[in-house]
């Protein structure tokens, strides 16, 4: 049975919805008979056609911020909203920095509890049933909430596809206001800073090319690089080579980093630890170049090369160069 009606926060980027806030209004679509958003900052009629292509039938709009972050006064939006318009069955929040703040607060508003971690709904008898990757990605437990509705939760990005729905809406737009929020919205953004990149974004990549330990030193992930580039994609790493320093926290593929899902992902020198493998194997294509037979990562790999990826991957790259 369908839900009635289902709420997203739906969070933009440059004038663009994150990809996040799609596929969770895609998976909603799928639950729920009714479709709404909540959203902030840019020109209400702006954000209301892509959302509206989403699905979204009705979009709250709570305002221009002002530089102010938007935990307080959106959880207080949304909050508003539940008292006066009924609460919907469920609100579904993407796992960002902002969405997880909104989360927290909106949880104390409401006093609800909040289901985080999750990556799969399912809809069973007029509730939802969550499930979440535990012990690594080894286990899925499922839970659901008991209490008065809105269910809360906070949704891993990549869960989903996001898919524009067959026939696009044309919102309505309501503006909603958080009220009076006093100290506790003071804090305000001073300054931005975009993480310099060349090609795609990690999580969006139709290629990743990913390194770890067994490039054997942080020089040689320039391998890594120059093969994502040659392939038009983008670079990603395990969590050992970035605790060791070697790349940024922004490469890191896994439980603990980004969850990606490319057409193709190549794992160099990877071993294939489960915390990497839960962020990475719904890729469609897995290739492994490894020098263990054993490693756990030919496990899921479509094709595994048994190597050495210091010498298999300089021979990839001359080999791209040729055709190229």
């Amino acid at each position: 049975m369908a839900l009635n009606r289902i709420l997203v926060v739906a969070e933009f980027f440059a004038g663009a919805p994150l990809a996040a806030s799609l596929e969770l209004l895609t998976k909603a679509r799928q639950l729920a008979d009714t479709v709404e958003a909540v959203t902030w900052g840019d020109d209400p009629q702006s954000v209301a056609a892509p959302l509206g292509a989403y699905g979204a039938r009705r979009v709250y709009h709570a305002g221009e911020l002002g530089g102010k972050l938007p935990g307080v006064p959106v959880a207080a939006a949304i909050a508003a909203l539940v008292q006066s318009d009924g609460a919907p069955d469920a609100i579904l929040i993407p796992t960002t920095y902002d969405g997880r703040d909104i989360a927290g607060r909106l949880s104390a508003r409401l006093d609800r509890s909040v289901l985080t971690n999750v990556v799969d709904l399912v809809a069973d008898d007029g509730a939802l049933v969550s499930e979440h990757a535990i012990f690594g990605g080894t286990e899925i437990l499922n839970a659901r909430f008991t209490g008065p509705a809105p269910a809360i939760f906070v949704v891993r990005s990549k869960s989903f596809a996001a898919e524009e729905a067959d026939e696009a809406t044309t919102p309505e737009v309501i503006a909603v206001t958080p009220g009076e929020l006093g100290a506790a919205d003071t804090a305000t953004i001073t300054e931005r800073h975009v993480e310099e990149r060349t090609g795609p974004k990690l999580d969006e990549a139709a290629v990743v090319v990913s390194g770890g330990r067994g490039l054997g030193e942080a020089g040689r992930y320039q391998l890594i690089e120059e093969l994502a580039r040659l392939l038009h994609g983008a670079p990603g790493a395990s969590r050992a080579i970035v605790d060791a320093g070697w790349v940024p926290y922004a490469y890191q593929v896994g439980q603990t980093g980004k969850t990606v899902k490319p057409t193709v992902y190549l794992a160099a020198g990877i071993s294939g630890a489960t915390q990497h493998m839960v962020g990475m194997k719904g890729a469609k294509h897995i290739i492994a170049i490894n020098k263990d037979a054993e490693a756990p990562i030919f496990s899921i790999a479509d094709l595994g090369i048994v190597g050495d990826v210091q010498k298999v991957l300089p021979k990839l790259v001359e080999a791209l160069k040729a055709r190229s």
